[in-house]
């Protein structure tokens, strides 16, 4: 790889994840632009990204930003925003970003390169696999795993782009981060999905960690119910998951990332609502629409948005007993 060229790198929404895959790009050698919220963009100016790694610890010189235009003339947007901001934020990158930028969906769910893909953009989708958290403003501490799989899902118009592919895969792979072109990407998005929304939202409502949650026998046995749910959903929908146990491979997911807590639960802790819209919530409508029943799916659904509802609450209250 000693004649690769970096690319100018923005990412769009650099929380966690946006912040690890960035941050080993800019460590790497590339120019990156963190553009996120102000209370770590602030950190970034001033002292860089802390990258508090498995196999590193230190400070990576980024440039960082508020502001979504400074991604204008980026080669390469990593496109990492909650999926509740999917649809306004890729509106405001479409007015920016080039044509011939390369845009990469590092999102939970499966159906974010479509709605990116309707703001005006051309997306490429990613299954991210990764254990990160921000434990405090500009810092990102990786806990486990941090490779991705890319590739376009079906419905994408125009010409294959196999070279473009393989040149973010070189990109990434450059940097430390393993990455592969999957022309089955539909099917890994199904299979990611199916471990967000079997672990995710029970994490989230009795905040513990993966490998608790696949300890007990009545808690494993939730989390193969909503496997199998998801399951038929996937295969009423025509897609091609591959025979395997689904159900196995998400336990095992679970025990070796072990002491981790799900997104979900880390936004409930925070205060914040979750993107449980856009996993148990996609399984239920896609459910609903191909005429499979899931109502496990549903009770999880139904558990954390009373939790976020309890948090707005409080908030309100809040503000009331300051009034």
């Amino acid at each position: 790889m000693s004649t690769l060229s970096w690319p100018r790198v923005a990412v769009v929404g650099a929380g966690a994840v946006g912040g690890f895959f960035g941050g080993m790009l800019a460590r790497a050698g590339a120019p990156v632009t963190l553009i996120g919220r102000p209370l770590h963009v602030d950190v970034w100016k001033r002292e860089g990204l802390f990258l508090d790694g498995l196999a590193f610890q230190g400070v990576v010189p980024v440039d960082a930003s508020t502001d979504v235009a400074s991604a204008r003339g980026a080669e390469l947007v990593l496109f990492s925003v909650k999926t509740l901001d999917t649809d306004a934020a890729a509106r405001d990158l479409a007015r920016v970003v080039g044509r011939d930028a390369l845009v990469v969906s590092l999102q939970n769910g499966v159906d974010n390169a479509a709605r990116m893909r309707a703001a005006g953009l051309d997306p490429i989708a990613a299954v991210v696999y990764v254990a990160a958290s921000m434990p405090a403003p500009g810092r990102v501490k990786h806990a486990g795993r941090g490779d991705l799989v890319v590739g376009d899902v079906p419905g994408r118009q125009g010409p294959p782009r196999d070279a473009a592919l393989a040149r973010v895969c070189a990109w990434f792979e450059a940097a430390g981060v393993p990455c592969r072109h999957s022309a089955g990407i539909e099917a890994d998005l199904w299979i990611k999905l199916m471990a967000n929304a079997s672990l995710n939202p029970i994490s989230a409502v009795v905040q513990t960690t993966y490998g608790d949650i696949v300890a007990m026998d009545e808690s494993r046995e939730v989390v193969r119910q909503l496997v199998i749910e998801c399951v038929a959903v996937a295969r009423a929908a025509g897609v091609a998951l591959p025979d395997a146990d689904h159900v196995q491979t998400v336990w095992d997911f679970a025990r070796k990332v072990g002491p981790v807590y799900s997104s979900t639960a880390q936004d409930l802790a925070r205060g914040k609502h979750t993107e449980i819209e856009s996993l148990n919530g996609f399984v239920v409508r896609r459910g609903a629409e191909l005429g499979v029943p899931t109502p496990v799916n549903q009770a999880l659904l139904a558990m954390v948005k009373l939790r976020e509802r309890q948090l707005d609450q409080a908030v309100v209250g809040a503000e009331r007993s300051r009034t």
